[in-house]
């Protein structure tokens, strides 16, 4: 048996790395959109040599180890695949004259330099934190306060529950031209004007359609937490005397500590990926004078909105890929200080 496993040990290596080549290999000619015809035979051979080669290592303290990892690897191979080799390669396209097909030149950091030069693209930037501060603040109030509505006594809390959440489902798309018809022809016969013909009033429109669709999934998060507190300490609680106010910030709020990270963590990344509402309710239209010395004409796009834009419709995928990789180092850096601040919140509560 052991020069059995030792026989297969040559074999076994040559198919793993064998695998290894030619997956990198079809990748490779599939960048550089080679016209080889065989490329996909070339990743499917790989991947099967790869898992071959990783099945026969002879070796029975690891072996558990390895089927479980051959049995994980298609979710890893996708995330790598759609995640992680997208990022690295636009990376690296934002350094470049990319046409969104194929690059010319490395351009080094200007495309960087253009887009921070952009008052457009400062003011989006701008306009996005405040979007998210604010959505941050009264998506996670409301949707505390629907929560405890929705775990009191009250009759019909099925249908409370139901009708807070519903919205949910409504497409961002869907929505936006709802509340755009909302703001145009119906609000107007009392305010007298529309609200997004003004960029000020506009933002707090977006800010309204975004609470209505999000404070009912965030409800939910809230309820789950709510229901997990044990009846016994709340019992207790109320026969030591303490009346709903003191109940709530003396014991609901520090027990609940983990669902508040989770539903803030969830209500920031949310807002700050606005997209599909900001383009169907304003399409990012609006005046805002003096802004770094000039007017802009984008006053309610936020950051989202701006890298489509760019890229898509004025067709300059480089500079877009370098706003998109600009908006994930904040998005990254401002999720982790969200988390870490919360954290420690946790633990002082």
């Amino acid at each position: 048996m052991k020069s059995v496993a030792q026989g297969n040990k040559p074999l076994s290596i040559i198919l793993f790395l064998g695998g290894i080549a030619l997956i990198v290999a079809a990748l490779v000619l599939d960048c550089m959109g080679s016209s080889y015809e065989y490329r996909g035979a070339m990743l499917v051979c790989g991947i099967i040599g790869f898992f071959l080669g990783l099945y026969l290592i002879p070796t029975k303290k690891h072996h558990r180890k390895i089927v479980y990892f051959i049995f994980l690897f298609p979710l890893l191979f996708t995330f790598l695949v759609t995640v992680i080799f997208p990022l690295v390669l636009g990376i690296g396209y934002s350094f470049t004259d990319w046409t969104g097909i194929k690059f010319s030149k490395f351009v080094g950091f200007e495309n960087y330099i253009s887009m921070f030069k952009d008052p457009a693209f400062i003011w989006s930037v701008l306009l996005t934190f405040i979007f998210v501060v604010l959505n941050m603040i009264l998506v996670n109030l409301i949707a505390f306060l629907l929560a405890l509505l929705c775990t009191s006594t009250v009759r019909g809390i099925g249908f409370f529950r139901t009708a807070y959440f519903l919205p949910n489902l409504i497409g961002g798309i869907v929505l936006g031209y709802i509340w755009q018809f909302v703001f145009s022809n119906v609000l107007i016969s009392i305010t007298k004007t529309s609200w997004l013909s003004q960029t000020n009033m506009a933002l707090f429109a977006i800010v309204i359609v975004y609470i209505w669709q999000y404070a009912g999934y965030i409800m939910l998060i809230y309820i789950t937490g709510l229901t997990q507190i044990p009846g016994d300490v709340l019992e207790a609680s109320s026969i030591d005397g303490a009346n709903a106010i003191q109940t709530l910030f003396r014991i609901k709020l520090p027990m609940i500590a983990s669902t508040i990270t989770i539903c803030t963590f969830l209500t920031l990344t949310s807002a700050f990926k606005q997209f599909d509402v900001n383009m169907a309710l304003t399409g990012g239209t609006g005046f805002v004078q003096n802004f770094m010395g000039s007017i802009v004409t984008t006053g309610t796009q936020m950051l989202a909105l701006n890298i489509y834009n760019t890229a898509i419709r004025q067709n300059n995928y480089a500079l877009g890929q370098a706003k998109a990789v600009l908006f994930f180092i904040i998005l990254a850096c401002v999720s982790l200080i969200q988390v870490r601040v919360s954290n420690k919140k946790e633990v002082e509560m």
